[in-house]
């Protein structure tokens, strides 16, 4: 390890909790250049939905690249990006009635943040953005605006302006209160003396996965769907995490019976782990100018042939919700017998599909169970504004007897940090 410390900043992170060099990695399994295996309950943190080197991404992946196919195109018109666009419409949009026009920024979700947040504003005349406690969009300027965590904040090192925070589903009473929805919300954009400039879009996360695995209820999204029809507020969708796949419906909003005015869609679109980012939006909103956002890595061809192989293997029918909802099933059912084993008041099971956490009272058990985990041989990280929570997202693709040695080993740290 002792290069990483020397020549590598001190920002990185994932490598100080699991201090081992990895070497391989294929499906559910990583393993380490000194012959130890891990199970992978991480998934590059959202990316891998569909395991590492998945081998029909990877054919399609090795085909391409050996007959010399397009690697770096910017937004040319290529075969892959055609084949892409065309599966993507076919097999995702078409079927759910969404009219999407498709955007390529650049290849990160931060970047697809700030795509949606300068069109939103661009459309409506109008600069505030209204986004949620415990939210997190990335970590560029503008995405920091409408992220909730405190220390990620202070790392612009200049004034976020331009966001507003309103509370989340949940957010002052996890019995969810029985005034209405958005009534503090409403209050302020009817009253002209309330201070609040009328927000151009409200950005939201289905599920926040960086910030606690905070659920929120289809109900909830839907009258927050309401809410901007009624004010004249765009709805960004933040589904960069959450989406292909990860809570059921390729979308999370899929559920709530909601259409989104812009998406946001990055880590697995690509299936493969390669950057990719897109920028959804309703045909209306299509105002750009020609380069107005754009990046000089937005075509990356290689990840349009995973994507587009993605699409094919798992999503041409509906086989793949199906399994992520029983594996979904196994896994909550395996928290809440050990949330009952254990104290139940000190610690809460969240979560939705194929995304859980155990949020615990005490933020250092967290911690400690997934430094007992890692030594157990299972990857998994803390999420919450206090990393109180242990957060479990395995490959979409994982077997069942995997999540069940999975949840062991979880069980078992949990029991042995006590």
């Amino acid at each position: 390890m002792n290069v990483f410390e020397t020549l590598e900043s001190e920002v990185r992170s994932y490598c100080r909790h699991w201090p081992t060099v990895f070497d391989h990695a294929r499906g559910s399994h990583l393993g380490d250049e000194a012959g130890h295996t891990y199970l992978d309950f991480f998934a590059g943190a959202g990316a891998l939905n569909y395991g590492h080197n998945n081998p029909m991404l990877k054919r399609a992946l090795l085909d391409y690249i050996e007959r010399d196919g397009i690697t770096h195109g910017l937004d040319m018109a290529t075969t892959a990006k055609r084949a892409f666009l065309e599966s993507f419409e076919s097999l995702i949009l078409s079927p759910r009635r969404l009219p999407y026009k498709v955007m390529f920024p650049g290849p990160t979700g931060a970047n697809a943040v700030e795509a949606a947040l300068k069109l939103a504003r661009k459309v409506t005349g109008r600069s505030p953005i209204v986004s949620f406690t415990n939210a997190f969009h990335g970590m560029s300027l503008g995405a920091l605006t409408v992220t909730g965590n405190a220390f990620k904040r202070a790392g612009a090192g200049i004034p976020l302006v331009h966001g507003t925070p309103m509370p989340y589903d949940g957010y002052s009473d996890h019995d969810h209160h029985e005034a209405p929805d958005f009534l503090w919300f409403e209050q302020l954009l009817d009253d002209p003396g309330s201070g609040l400039d009328h927000p151009a879009a409200v950005i939201v996360e289905t599920l926040q996965g960086e910030g606690g695995i905070n659920v929120a209820r289809p109900q909830w999204l839907r009258a927050l769907a309401g809410l901007c029809r009624r004010h004249d507020m765009l709805l960004i969708v933040d589904d960069i995490q959450m989406g292909c796949g990860r809570t059921g419906g390729f979308f999370s909003f899929e559920e709530a019976g909601i259409v989104p005015d812009i998406v946001t869609l990055s880590k697995s679109i690509s299936g493969y782990g390669l950057p990719m980012a897109l920028c959804l939006f309703k045909p209306e909103l299509d105002i750009w100018e020609p380069g107005e956002h754009n990046g000089t890595f937005r075509g990356n061809n290689p990840a349009f042939v995973t994507a587009t192989a993605a699409l094919h293997t798992y999503w041409a029918d509906e086989q793949t919700p199906k399994q992520t909802a029983g594996l979904g099933v196994q896994t909550e059912q395996a928290l809440r017998t050990l949330a009952d084993d254990i104290a139940p008041e000190t610690v809460e099971v969240r979560g939705r599909g194929l995304v859980w956490g155990l949020a615990f009272d005490d933020p250092d058990r967290a911690s400690a169970v997934c430094t007992r985990a890692f030594e157990l041989g299972l990857l998994v990280e803390t999420s919450g504004p206090r990393s109180e929570v242990v957060k479990l997202m395995p490959p979409l693709t994982v077997s069942p007897e995997e999540l069940h040695d999975g949840l062991r080993i979880v069980t078992r740290a949990v029991h042995e940090t006590a």
